[in-house]
C-alpha cells in the first residue's frame, strides 16, 4: 500500500505488524535511514540486523526469502535492510511478498526510485508492503514534522521554535530527531512531565545557523573556491553545525544544476534556463552551467550521497567524511574552470 508519514511510523512502531516490506523511496535518503533506525529501535537492542546488497539480490533473488524466513542465531528478533535498492531487486521483492509466511521485516531504502518504478508499484499494490515517498520537507511541512517529532519525545513547540529547528537542521529528519533528543534530555521531558520548547532552550542547546551561512560554503564548493571553502567549513564547525544539513543542501543544489544542465544539453541557453533561478544564486548558477558537464554533476551527487550514507553508519568518521566530500566537489569544479 501507499503510505503517508503517519501510517509508516505507526506500522513501524506496531509490534507484530503484518507488513513485511517497508519500501522507502525518493531523494531524502537521510529521512529513510532515520525510519530504518526507528524499526531497529523497535526491534530492540539485541535484535540481529542482516544487510543485503542489491547486487546480491540481482544474482540470487531467493536469498531475500531465505533470510526473511530464517531464525536468528540466538533465537531473538531479526530484521533485514537493503540499501541503494533499485529495479534489480524486483524479482527478490516479488518472491518476498508472495511467501506464505515471512517472520523478519525488510526495509528497502531506494533513493533513486521514482513513483513510477516497478518496485514501487509492486509495494503499493501489495497489502503486505508499505511504500513511502521520502522527500525533504520544506516550509510549513518542515515545521509540522518538527512538531510531530517533538510530541514523540514528550515536548511541544512554542512560538517560532519549530521554524528555527527546521531551518537549523536543513529540513533533515535525522538531524531534527537528534536535536530534539538533546532537547528532551536538557528539559528532562517524559510521558509524565511534558515540556515546552522555547527560545531559551534552543539558545542553550544549539547555535542557530541559517541557510545563508551554509549557502556560502556550498557556493564555494560549486564554484571551485577551495580556499574560501576551508574558511566557511571552519566557521560552520566552530558554530557546532551538523554537517548533514550542509550535505543535504549541497545535494539539492547539485540536483538542480543537473536538471538545468540537461536543458542546456537539449539546446536551451544558459540565460533562458536560469531565468527563474533565485536572484542571489543566478550568477553562480550560470557560471556552474558553463563549467559543469552532466556526467561530472552525476559523479558529484553520488559522492555527496555516499558521504551521507557513511555518516549514518556506526563508528563512522563523521564530519571528516562530510568535509572530504564537500572539498572533493570543489576540486572537481576547480579542474573544470
Amino acid at each position: 500500500m501507499k503510505a503517508n508519514a503517519n501510517q509508516i511510523r505507526a506500522a513501524i512502531d506496531a509490534p507484530g505488524s503484518d507488513i513485511r516490506l517497508f519500501l522507502l523511496h525518493g531523494p531524502d535518503e537521510a529521512g529513510a535511514l532515520d525510519l530504518a533506525l526507528r524499526l531497529a529501535r523497535r526491534m530492540g537492542p539485541e535484535a540481529e540486523r542482516v544487510d543485503l546488497e542489491p547486487s546480491t539480490l540481482k544474482s540470487n533473488p531467493g536469498r531475500l526469502t531465505d533470510e526473511a524466513a530464517s531464525l536468528s542465531l540466538f533465537g531473538g528478533a531479526r530484521h533485514i535492510r537493503i540499501s541503494g535498492a533499485g529495479e534489480e531487486s524486483l524479482e527478490a521483492l516479488t518472491l518476498l511478498l508472495g511467501m506464505e509466511r515471512a517472520g523478519n521485516p525488510v526495509v528497502a531504502i531506494a533513493p533513486t526510485l521514482k513513483g513510477t518504478a516497478k518496485v514501487v508499484k509492486l509495494a503499493q499494490m501489495s497489502p503486505r508492503a508499505m511504500a513511502f515517498a521520502c522527500y525533504m520537507p520544506e516550509g510549513p511541512e518542515a515545521d509540522k514534522l518538527v512538531s510531530t517529532i517533538a510530541r514523540e519525545h514528550d515536548m511541544r513547540t512554542t512560538g517560532d521554535t519549530a521554524t528555527r529547528i527546521a531551518a537549523a537542521t536543513g529540513g533533515d529528519r535525522a538531524v531534527m530527531t537528534r536535536e530534539l533528543e538533546k532537547l528532551a534530555l536538557y528539559l528532562d521531558a517524559g510521558p509524565d512531565r511534558p515540556r515546552e520548547i522555547d527560545d531559551a532552550a534552543l539558545d542553550a542547546i544549539g547555535a542557530d545557523v541559517g541557510d545563508a551561512e551554509m549557502s556560502r560554503a556550498i557556493d564555494a564548493a560549486i564554484d571551485g573556491r577551495a580556499d574560501t571553502l576551508g574558511m566557511e567549513l571552519a566557521r560552520l564547525s566552530e558554530a557546532g553545525v551538523s554537517p548533514i544539513p550542509v550535505l543535504r543542501q549541497l545535494t539539492r543544489r547539485l540536483m538542480t544544476l543537473a536538471e538545468l544542465r540537461a536543458q542546456v544539453d537539449a539546446g536551451a541557453g544558459v540565460a533562458q534556463v536560469t531565468e527563474n533561478v533565485f536572484f542571489r544564486e543566478k550568477a553562480i548558477t550560470a557560471r556552474a552551467l558553463r563549467h559543469w558537464p552532466s556526467e561530472r554533476l552525476a559523479a558529484a551527487i553520488d559522492r555527496v550521497r555516499q558521504a551521507e550514507r557513511g555518516m549514518m553508519g556506526s563508528a563512522s568518521a563523521g564530519a571528516v567524511l562530510a568535509e572530504q566530500a564537500i572539498v572533493a566537489v570543489a576540486r572537481i569544479a576547480a579542474r573544470q574552470r
